[in-house]
């Protein structure tokens, strides 16, 4: 586990721990229909839920495999002002395969802010942390988060067909994986790992 894990930096960003302060901005924007449409949740998404979850993250630390940590997205101008959240997974077969995922609210998106704060991620999984490879699923109409995937080098691994419910009816997935050798490898080629 990460026990000094506090935030991470980038030009225009934040990623940091939770803060109570956050409940009632992330239980908003996650429960907003076109932000959920394409995640593991429902919405709306109840304050209840997400104080619950901001406690947890409170008593725990990045890395354990099995459990999903969160962390907040903010501007650097104003990081106390949360805009979106990423998260990642260590596998509990394999903690040094990671997933992760991204959710921004909608006046944050379209901004780079997404491809600016998965890629700080990532430098801190594969640097920091370690880890051997990253994996992301996306549905297949979620045009922005594959384009995305694909913007920061990983590869499309396949699609799951009707990979998991939404709604009444069953969707299909694609999965993506990024390996830490080719992602140092573009690293030590100066290749921009965003579009």
């Amino acid at each position: 586990m990460d026990a000094s894990f506090d935030r991470l930096l980038t030009p225009r960003l934040v990623l940091r721990r939770f803060a109570d302060a956050d409940a009632e901005p992330f239980a908003a924007y996650r429960s907003l229909p076109e932000v959920a449409r394409f995640q593991s949740w429902d919405a709306p998404y109840p304050l209840e839920r997400a104080e619950a979850m901001i406690e947890w993250l409170g008593e725990h630390h990045p890395d354990e495999p099995g459990e999903w940590y969160q962390v907040a997205i903010a501007e650097r101008e104003s990081p106390e002002l949360l805009v979106g959240d990423c998260g990642f997974r260590p596998r509990v077969e394999e903690p040094l395969v990671v997933d992760i995922g991204f959710t921004l609210g909608p006046a944050a998106q379209g901004r780079g802010y997404a491809t600016e704060a998965i890629g700080e991620l990532l430098r801190y999984l594969f640097e920091d942390r370690g880890k051997h490879k990253v994996c992301a699923d996306c549905d297949t109409r979620n045009d922005r988060s594959w384009r995305l995937l694909e913007r920061l080098a990983f590869t499309r691994e396949g699609t799951l067909r009707g990979g998991y419910r939404d709604g009444d009816g069953w969707s299909d997935e694609h999965l993506y994986g990024l390996l830490a050798t080719d992602w140092r490898r573009r690293r030590r080629s100066g290749e921009a790992l965003v579009g």
